[in-house]
């Protein structure tokens, strides 16, 4: 398929920029760190990314992080506990968000088209949000996706490295979340969280960049269970898959071999099996902590996504399918404007 439109739902821009990427560069010349580089404006604009959803993403700055976990001390970071310092944090990547709408490099969904780049803002981690009472004023300002937790957990919810649910404060915000019309991304959760969150709450779900923990070994809570993909199909939600290396091969952690293209159609067809084709998409995570070496063998960059679009036809997908995978599915779900 050549040159199609792509929406991408899960790229952290504002981050990659606060740790020292020229997002305005191109790939070869962005400098920063997570290099080689996969995405710049430029590089989205080159591989017809039309929209995505891009990131306010914040952590917990504990010195006793997991592993693996703890991506460096940024501004994105913040002490546990600390409400005004996870704001600022947050403010400052909701700041970069306005500044490149109003210099016309982006516009914030629901407007797609009208600049290159339509973004619409998923808060990855609720810990910038100091009280439920706040959400409505978040959305107010561009964003409509909040995800309660990061790995590490947040004030309002366990993350996918803990087995700790929904707090009482949790219980507002997801309240708050839903009288607002946000939608819960589910993608960073404990399995705990996300039961309690699916079972109280009556708004849209979706999972902006997760894969499916079936082809994975069936235990990391970073990977979506099958009833928790088809609860989130149940719901008219979408699942995004993950093109992190680490997250379609498991031994790539010490082998460092990039896995086939492969490995990302098993998950697609896998998650469309049991969601059906209109419930999955992209949400690549390109470099969201890692670099580009990280990604599947031939893809580097948002343009060679096409490939996997072509992979999807010779599995028997038809072009208004493949299509639906590459944009439309995101832009119905998002009830974004059509054609």
């Amino acid at each position: 398929m050549s040159n199609p439109h792509l929406f991408d739902g899960h790229l952290d821009m504002a981050y990659l920029a606060e740790i020292g990427r020229d997002m305005h560069a191109p790939l070869s010349q962005c400098r920063g760190t997570l290099l080689p580089a996969s995405i710049t404006l430029p590089s989205l604009a080159d591989g017809n990314v039309r929209g995505c959803l891009g990131t306010i993403f914040t952590e917990l700055s504990e010195e006793d992080s997991p592993e693996g976990l703890q991506l460096g001390g940024f501004q994105h970071t913040y002490p546990p506990g600390d409400a005004e310092a996870a704001h600022r944090a947050g403010l400052r990547q909701l700041k970069l968000y306005h500044a490149w709408r109003d210099a016309g490099v982006i516009d914030l969904l629901p407007n797609l088209g009208s600049a290159p780049l339509g973004v619409g803002i998923l808060m990855e981690c609720a810990d910038p949000i100091r009280n439920a009472d706040e959400v409505a004023w978040w959305a107010e300002q561009g964003v409509i996706a909040i995800g309660l937790a990061w790995a590490l957990g947040s004030r309002y919810a366990g993350g996918n490295s803990q087995e700790s649910g929904l707090t009482a404060e949790g219980r507002d915000v997801v309240r708050a979340i839903d009288a607002a019309d946000v939608i819960h991304d589910l993608s960073h959760l404990s399995d705990s969280a996300m039961d309690q969150l699916l079972e109280m709450s009556t708004g849209r779900v979706m999972a902006s960049h997760s894969n499916a923990r079936a082809l994975l070994g069936g235990a990391n809570q970073r990977h979506l269970r099958d009833e928790s993909i088809a609860e989130i199909a149940r719901r008219d939600g979408i699942i995004g898959v993950n093109l992190y290396a680490g997250f379609l091969d498991p031994s790539f952690h010490k082998s460092k071999k990039r896995p086939p293209l492969q490995t990302v159609l098993d998950h697609v067809l896998h998650i469309a099996d049991i969601a059906g084709k209109d419930a999955v998409g992209l949400g690549t995570d390109m470099d969201g902590g890692f670099d580009a070496k990280q990604l599947p063998a031939g893809i580097d960059e948002p343009g060679d996504l096409c490939t996997l679009l072509d992979m999807l036809g010779k599995s028997g997908w038809s072009e208004s399918e493949v299509k639906g995978f590459a944009f439309e599915n995101w832009t119905r779900f998002l009830k974004l404007p059509q054609g």
